[in-house]
This record gives structure tokens, sequence and C-alpha cells, in this order.
């Protein structure tokens, strides 16, 4: 009967044991994305495609990374240089959707619901923005 007890308690500490190497060598294995884990002080030099920031968290550090068509570079975000590529970047990209679609038109009826309530409205003085 004792050697039973000790038997089971024997398997029951494999089995915790076995189970904690497992989770930890699955947690090893998961597919980390690759990321900065240094950056330059060069300049980008080559059209800018996207710009993502990336937040320090070990062994990733914080990096603005320009991807262009030669790939990505990761770039340390205090440089000034890297500050006015970032703004170029999305001035660039405002302007680009402000020209590239149509003027927006009204989607005011003559017959508008406010507050529950149906409101005619004189669409003569209605604009657009």
């Amino acid at each position: 009967m004792e050697t039973r007890r000790i038997l089971m308690r024997s398997l029951a500490v494999a089995v915790v044991i076995t189970s904690v190497i497992w989770i930890t060598t699955a947690e090893d294995q998961k597919v980390r994305k690759p990321c900065c884990t240094k950056v330059s002080t060069a300049n980008v030099t080559d059209p800018i495609i996207n710009i993502r920031l990336q937040r320090k968290s070990l062994p990733c550090v914080k990096a603005v990374i320009f991807k262009t068509e030669q790939g990505e570079f990761c770039s340390d975000p205090r440089q000034r240089w890297v500050k006015e590529k970032v703004k170029q970047f999305f001035r660039a990209q405002r302007n680009e959707t402000l020209t590239s679609t149509p003027p927006p038109t009204s989607s005011i009826s003559d017959q508008t619901h406010v507050g529950g309530a149906t409101q005619t409205t004189d669409s003569s003085s209605v604009t657009n923005v």
C-alpha cells in the first residue's frame, strides 16, 4: 500500500515537471516578429513607402522604421532628420488624400431627422464643407 502511494506521488511530480518544461519550451518556440535591436543615425535617402514606430520592449529598442523598396531601416527617433522625414511623409500622405478624393456631396435631403422628429430644411442654404 505504501509503495503505491509513493509511486502515485512520484508520478504526479513527474507530470508537473513535464508540464512546466513543455510550457516553457513552447513559449520559446513562438514566432516572434523581427524588430530593431539597434538604430542607425544615417539618413535614409530612398523614397519612403511606409513608416511605423517601434516601442522599446527588450530586446527591441525605440525606433522609427522606414520602409523603402530596398527594405526596412531602423532609425533613431531623436534625430532631427528622422522627425523631418516623418513630418514630410505624413504631410504628403494628407495632401495625396485631399487631392485624390472627389469633393464631398451633401447627404442632407429635404426631409431630415433631428431628435427623432422630421424637420423640413431649405436645401439652398446647405453648403458643402
